[in-house]
């Protein structure tokens, strides 16, 4: 299976993404360091400070991200390319929404997905295309990024990740450059789709009309304010369509990125 995988190159592409130092008040988990939160730091060290995370050792970061997301979404049992899709999703959404993407990528509905990753997952997984996985694991995990509330200020940059996430995932279960440029040939025709329909419902709430004072007594308000109602719906759709759309572009490009990236690297 993927022990091999840890904790290279699983580990370097997922602290690829997270960066180092970061302190932005946008972001609910606060105080970070390599992608690790002072809440996480300090339930391994606790009254541990935002200093002392700063100046957090590699090994550290290591063992934390072994204990906290890889162990947990048994990592070292899953297909290659399955692994690291599952554990860069636990980083950034936490292990059980890692574990669920995963769950339903194979066709678990309802119950069975229960965000732990016991025998029967694991059964189903390697009695799966590991490629079909990581595709359907991503995709869910792009669909829950785009309705956080922090995505406008983190959505491009997640987008690209999840596409460079994806586009390792799939190498690592041995998909030749040709199929991953396809793949995000794929994502690109979703996208524009998305687009169309966005302008679509942004032509159907669109239109305007002037009221005379004397035609005012005969206007059915009731009827005008449900076309309001229902004219902002059709923004708010655009909007919604417009910014998966946005993702999708973006997760494609890095897509084709990490491909260029393999060639120049000999990789290919």
């Amino acid at each position: 299976m993927a022990a091999k995988n840890w904790p290279k190159p699983v580990l370097d592409e997922t602290l690829a993404h997270e960066g180092g130092w970061s302190d932005h008040p946008a972001d609910p988990g606060g105080a970070t360091m390599k992608g690790i939160v002072l809440a996480t730091f300090r339930r391994h060290h606790p009254g541990a400070t935002k200093a002392d995370l700063r100046a957090i050792s590699d090994a550290e970061v290591e063992r934390i991200y072994r204990v906290d997301y890889w162990e947990p979404v048994r990592g070292p049992a899953l297909p290659s390319g399955v692994d690291l899709v599952t554990f860069d999703a636990a980083v950034n959404s936490g292990p059980a929404r890692g574990a669920r993407w995963t769950q339903q990528a194979v066709g678990f509905t309802g119950r069975d997905v229960d965000g732990r990753i016991g025998p029967q997952t694991l059964a189903a997984v390697r009695a799966a295309p590991a490629t079909r996985l990581v595709q359907g694991a991503t995709d869910r995990r792009l669909q829950f990024l785009q309705g956080l509330s922090t995505w406008s200020v983190f959505g491009r940059g997640w987008g690209r990740r999840v596409g460079s996430v994806r586009a390792k995932g799939l190498q690592l279960a041995q998909a030749a450059p040709a199929e991953i440029l396809a793949d995000a040939a794929r994502l690109d025709e979703t996208a524009s789709n998305d687009n169309r329909g966005a302008a679509a419902s942004g032509a159907g709430a669109g239109g305007s009309g002037i009221v005379a004072f004397d035609q005012a007594a005969a206007i059915d308000w009731t009827a005008i304010a449900a076309f309001g109602l229902a004219t902002l719906a059709l923004v708010a759709i655009a909007a919604f369509l417009a910014a998966r759309a946005g993702a999708k572009h973006g997760a494609a490009d890095a897509m084709r990125e990490f491909v260029d990236t393999m060639e120049e690297q000999g990789d290919a």
